[in-house]
Formats: C-alpha cells, sequence, structure tokens
C-alpha cells in the first residue's frame, strides 16, 4: 500500500483553521498558529501550513 503525502497549504496568515477538509468525514476543527520556522502541521490529517513571506501578515 502506497503513502500518500499529507497536503501542503500555503498561507499568508499565522494562525490556521483546518477541519479535515472532507465536510462530514473530515475531523473536528482546530485552530493552529504558526511556529517560528512559519510551518504549523495539523494533528489530526497531518496537513502541513506553510507561511507564504510574500504576502504574510500578523493574525
Amino acid at each position: 500500500m502506497a503513502y500518500e503525502a499529507p497536503e501542503t497549504v500555503y498561507v499568508t496568515e499565522t494562525k490556521v483553521a483546518c477541519d479535515g477538509g472532507e465536510g462530514a468525514l473530515g475531523h473536528p476543527r482546530v485552530y493552529l498558529s504558526m511556529g517560528a520556522d512559519g510551518k504549523v502541521e495539523c494533528p489530526y490529517c497531518d496537513r502541513l501550513f506553510i507561511l507564504d513571506q510574500s504576502g504574510a501578515k500578523a493574525a
């Protein structure tokens, strides 16, 4: 069975929300704050959020 790489999402906010993106098949909505490295990973679905430095603003 091949492992599917988690989705990578580029964002312009330092705080993001993730609900798994699959409606009723997703997971509870969680709010995540970027670390000093400009990245945060969802603990449920492993979706990786990366801060887009070109349009970043602090939330």
